[in-house]
């Protein structure tokens, strides 16, 4: 097939590629850069640059790939400040990408005649409601209100999905990843994230409660391969078979890039620090289920579970 990956150069991408190549398929990444031309170049895929908040740029880059399969892989997560009361902050040019950006893909995909459009979303855990089980499969309601520290991001969410799922000219394919680790990532020996940890600064809140659902970032790469011709257009949680209550997975990472245990703080004494949004995420957020996933896009994680991962993934 030919392939086009907007955002080629990016965490997902770059990870795409090589297997996209070696199978055989025909790869045109986007890149901000010329130089992001010769990193794709040196996969062995086609690199063009593209604006992807310019409407026109993403139509001549779409039409010059001409493109049999879409795949939206744009965001903008390096250098988040890790501070949860400004989520919303943080994520301000991603949520740009997921609206503006994805708005711009799917009509110069429709232009240029695509047969089907993958998208990544989020599953990790905060966007489902926080009532009932722990665990939400894809047919879970999203939450209505995550708190005022991310709402704007849950809005942009909302509107991929809905953008995607409702194309009824291309087959609109959502992919809810888990939260990343491995190499490269904020969740790695070397990432932010193990930095927190081995310094001590992120303490398990309230009873830890919170469920989140991780993935390898090498599994996120098969599993987007394996959307690309398989599975009906709809939405499907890439996590990996464990769910992850906070209580947990905090003291067996810091264990794992030499941090110390953890502290415990109360909910009502973290709150002013991390905000109602960062309660939640330490004390009520749900986790997801990969079995749709498993079942129709016939993708098995390589690491099981972050368990597994965390001793022999992370770097």
């Amino acid at each position: 097939m030919r392939i086009f990956i907007a955002g080629g150069t990016g965490a997902v991408g770059v990870r795409m590629v090589p297997l996209l190549v070696a199978a055989g398929h025909e790869v045109y990444g986007s890149t901000r850069h010329e130089a992001g031309c010769e990193t794709l170049a040196g996969m062995g895929a086609t690199g063009i640059v593209m604006d992807p908040l310019d409407a026109q740029s993403v139509h001549d880059a779409v039409a010059k790939a001409a493109p049999e399969v879409v795949v939206h892989q744009l965001t903008a997560l390096g250098g988040l400040s890790g501070n949860l009361k400004k989520w919303d902050q943080d994520f301000a040019m991603t949520n740009r990408l997921r609206t503006e950006g994805t708005d711009h893909l799917l009509a110069a995909s429709r232009a240029a005649g695509v047969r089907r459009f993958v998208a990544q979303s989020f599953g990790g855990g905060w966007t489902y409601e926080r009532t009932g089980g722990w665990v939400k499969d894809e047919t879970a309601p999203l939450i209505v209100d995550p708190g005022k520290e991310a709402r704007g991001t849950l809005a942009a969410i909302r509107h991929l999905e809905s953008a995607v799922t409702a194309a009824t000219d291309l087959e609109g394919v959502v992919l809810r990843y888990g939260n990343f680790y491995g190499p490269g990532n904020a969740t790695s020996r070397e990432g932010a994230l193990g930095e927190m940890l081995r310094k001590g600064k992120m303490p398990v809140v309230g009873g830890g409660t919170g469920v989140w659902s991780f993935v390898h970032i090498d599994d996120v790469a098969s599993a987007t391969v394996a959307a690309l011709d398989r599975g009906a257009p709809g939405i499907y949680n890439i996590v990996d078979d464990e769910p992850a209550p906070v209580n947990q997975w905090i003291p067996l990472l810091a264990e794992e890039v030499g941090g110390r245990n953890p502290m415990r703080l109360p909910a009502w004494l973290a709150r002013p620090l991390i905000g109602e949004f960062g309660v939640a995420l330490m004390t009520s957020v749900r986790g997801s289920s990969n079995a749709k996933a498993k079942r129709e896009l016939g993708w098995t994680p390589s690491y099981a579970t972050w368990r597994e991962g965390f001793r022999t993934g992370i770097g």
